[in-house]
Formats: structure tokens, C-alpha cells, sequence
């Protein structure tokens, strides 16, 4: 079974505040006697269900076409926690056991919100959950938050964390009626040059037993 993890990304998508906002327009159309229909598409590289590149919050950072990809693929498990908002902590995740996880994707209340909504509150990484899970051996970490920092903290320390660790993130994925449980994660970023994320088509495909 194939659960579409994806925020659709429509006109109606809510961006981060101040961001550009999705919009698509003609080049050619089918009924204006064209022979195809033709479409620009205009939209942030954080539209939606996305993975930041490092050059989102690091000078020097890669591009998507420079991020590795083979933590974007490969056994996920995903974790439900009752917070909404704040840093998320070890002690978050009491009550599951961790132990071999590669990728860890957690489902929170903002799951329940749709596309078209700014969620007021989120829950995000601390430095200490990401220190833990890198002492684990996670590669890649995935919030259906829109950041891995709080929405007003401008010395994203999570982002930063994650860097060290060379751990990966996606954001904004939407896990509503996904049962907890382990998967195989496909949601790799595209090729892009010179940009600071990608939209990624994010799929959890249940294991084979």
C-alpha cells in the first residue's frame, strides 16, 4: 500500500508568510487552437511538502542538485506526538523505542490542518532531540511543521543542528491517517541548481513482510 505524504500545491496553498505564493499561467492552450496545453509555473521552492538545501540557511551550503540523495529513500518510521507546539524533546518520544531508525517522520496535530491554513503553532526540533537521534544514526528527520525552528527564531538552531549532524529534513508533510509504524520513504528533492529547497512528491510504501 502507497500512502501520498504530499501537501498539494495549488493556488491555494498557504506559503510562509512573505514567501511567494504558488500561480500558474497559459503559454499555450488547447482550446485557443494550440496543440498542447502549456503552463509556467511560479512558486517558492518551500511550497508545500519540501526539503530544505543547505544553502537555505548556510552561505556555503550545496543546492538540492548537490544534496546527497540516499537519505531520501529507505526504511522511515513514523511517530505520532501529542504536542502542538514547542520544542520537541527525547522525552517526546518515551514512548516508542528508536532504536535502528534511519529516518523518523513525526506526525502532529498540524497533520489535521489543510493546505490552505498557516498553522499559528507548530512543533519543532530541539538541539537535544537532534543530538539524541544522531547519536542513533538518523540521516534524515521529517516535521509536518513548515520549519524545524520556531516560527520567530532567526538563529535557526534546529536547521543548524541538523547541518552538523548532516542529517536531511522535509517539511510540511501531511501524515494524517498514516498509522504509526515503519515504511519505506521515496521523496527525493529535484535537480535544482542555485536554489535553497525543493518540493519533493514524498510516498511511505508499507513493508513487505
Amino acid at each position: 500500500m502507497i500512502y501520498d505524504i504530499s501537501r498539494t500545491i495549488s493556488t491555494s496553498t498557504v506559503v510562509w508568510p512573505g514567501d511567494s505564493p504558488f500561480s500558474a499561467s497559459y503559454v499555450y492552450r488547447l482550446d485557443e487552437g494550440k496543440a498542447v496545453n502549456l503552463t509556467t509555473l511560479t512558486l517558492s521552492p518551500h511550497t508545500g511538502t519540501h526539503a530544505d538545501a543547505t544553502y537555505h540557511f548556510e552561505s556555503d551550503g550545496a543546492f538540492p542538485a548537490e544534496m546527497p540523495l540516499d537519505p531520501y529513500i529507505g526504511p522511515a518510521r513514523v511517530v505520532t506526538v501529542s504536542k502542538s507546539t514547542g520544542a520537541l524533546t527525547p522525552e517526546d518520544f518515551a514512548h516508542v523505542d528508536l532504536t535502528g531508525v534511519k529516518r523518523l517522520l513525526v506526525h502532529s496535530p498540524v497533520s489535521d490542518i489543510s493546505d490552505d491554513v498557516w498553522p499559528e503553532e507548530f512543533p519543532y526540533v530541539s538541539v537535544e532531540l537532534i543530538e539524541w537521534l544522531a547519536g542513533m544514526g538518523v540521516v534524515l528527520i521529517g516535521l509536518d511543521s513548515p520549519s524545524m525552528d520556531a516560527f520567530d527564531d532567526l538563529t535557526l538552531p534546529g536547521h543548524h543542528a541538523l547541518n552538523q549532524y548532516q542529517i536531511v529534513n522535509l517539511e510540511l508533510l501531511f501524515l494524517r491517517d498514516v498509522p504509526d509504524g515503519d515504511y519505506e520513504l521515496i521523496a527525493l528533492p529535484l535537480k535544482l541548481d542555485g536554489v535553497c529547497g525543493s518540493p519533493v512528491r514524498a510516498i511511505l510504501r508499507t513493508m513487505e513482510s
